[in-house]
């Protein structure tokens, strides 16, 4: 059956590595109908809205979505890129992204990180005697996509009765109830059980069906009591009931973020809320080579959006010749092939990527540890094209 697939190109480099990839899913022999949407900082500026109605429907109507990347600036200078007829009239930015999560409900995030043979990026350590090691990286991160942090709900002065309602907690009273309402800005880490609930399912569901010996939660427990742990709570009474021979542990997100340079080769699944999900893929994601390998899936109950954690990276977009990496997007539509039930064409584009790396004969600039600039395809770094070109000459 022919899909009809959503591409959201976003900003920057976005365009690019999704019509790279698009070329690979072609030659790969997936079968789609690739119908464009409108989002990102250009409709901004024209509209006052980075995601459009318009792009709404045909999620709604389509289900399946392959997102390039965003620009998202602080609210000042969001405010003075809109078209002049559009100031002064109340519009407010908002990441376009997370609007999707949240319309949809795409509330389980999934940010794989797998080390790639032969990558030149891949972390290595100082073993024993002077020895170096290259650990093997196999982690699953799994990140509640809609609220936490990310949510949306803060003020700069609060109104009247936020404040009033602050007010009412022993702790807001000794430390802050001295400080002018006006000069308070407040931004606020809701959980609910439902959704974290889900996203723990989803964690030890997959580290079941994939083989992990363990789930980590990796929240802050010690001091955000309520939330972190909540989910921790849970994520015990879920393991002890349905899942008795998969290990449970827990961390706190600080020292995650020392072990992981320690013995990432000890963790399988690991399981956070939005902004410790946020920090510790990105963390993971370092080690198998940096955001030019990082993909992820957002999914909801029917709508699912596939995306790089990287940005748009505005300084790189209008280079004469694209030097970025399109591995990540690449590997972010393999995650969307795999959602559709399409896991030979995934199992055969990821084989080919394998390759490439392996190989070694053809590496982008971040892989020849290059900085950033555009004569790197004179000293001997592949563009963006031909390293789609390379993937494709090897499927």
């Amino acid at each position: 059956m022919k899909r009809n697939i959503i591409t959201l190109p976003g900003d920057g480099i976005g365009r690019t590595v999704l019509d790279e990839t698009i070329r690979v899913l072609d030659k790969a022999g997936f079968e789609a109908e690739y119908i464009e949407g409108d989002i990102g900082w250009e409709f901004w500026k024209s509209e006052g809205n980075p995601l459009p109605d318009r792009t709404i429907e045909l999620l709604e109507k389509h289900k399946i979505g392959l997102f390039g990347a965003i620009t998202s600036k602080p609210k000042d200078e969001a405010t003075a890129e809109l078209d002049p007829s559009l100031k002064d009239k109340g519009y407010i930015y908002s990441s376009p992204i997370v609007g999707l999560r949240q319309h949809f409900n795409l509330d389980v995030c999934i940010r794989p990180c797998h080390t790639y043979k032969g990558n030149p990026l891949n972390f290595i350590r100082r073993g024993k005697g002077e020895a170096i090691e290259e650990p093997l990286v196999d982690v699953v991160i799994f990140r509640q996509n809609t609220e936490g942090l990310y949510g949306g709900v803060e003020w700069t002065n609060p109104p009247d009765q936020v404040y009033e309602a602050l007010a009412t907690h022993p702790r807001f009273i000794k430390n802050f109830k001295h400080v002018p309402k006006e000069e308070l800005s407040v931004s606020t880490r809701i959980f609910t059980k439902k959704a974290t609930e889900r996203i723990l399912r989803a964690a030890f569901g997959y580290a079941e069906k994939y083989g992990y010996k363990n789930v980590t939660v990796c929240e802050k427990p010690n001091v955000i009591r309520e939330t972190s742990g909540m989910m921790y709570k849970l994520a015990q009474e879920i393991q002890r009931t349905d899942y008795p021979g998969i290990e449970l542990w827990n961390t706190n997100i600080d020292a995650q973020m020392m072990w992981l340079t320690k013995n990432p080769e000890i963790y399988g699944v690991i399981v956070a809320g939005n902004m410790f999900g946020d920090i510790v893929s990105d963390g993971f994601a370092g080690l198998i080579g940096g955001l030019g390998f990082a993909c992820s899936a957002n999914l909801g109950e029917d709508v699912a959006v596939f995306e790089p954690t990287h940005g748009s990276a505005p300084k790189y977009a209008d280079f004469e010749t694209s030097i970025v990496n399109p591995i990540a997007m690449i590997e972010s539509a393999c995650m969307m092939l795999d959602h559709i039930g399409e896991y030979d064409i995934a199992k055969k584009i990821r084989k080919s990527v394998s390759t490439v790396i392996e190989e070694g004969k053809v590496k982008t600039y971040d892989m020849m540890k290059m900085a950033g600039k555009p004569d790197v395809t004179d000293n001997g770094a592949a563009s963006t094209s031909q390293m789609a070109d390379a993937i494709i000459a090897n499927l």
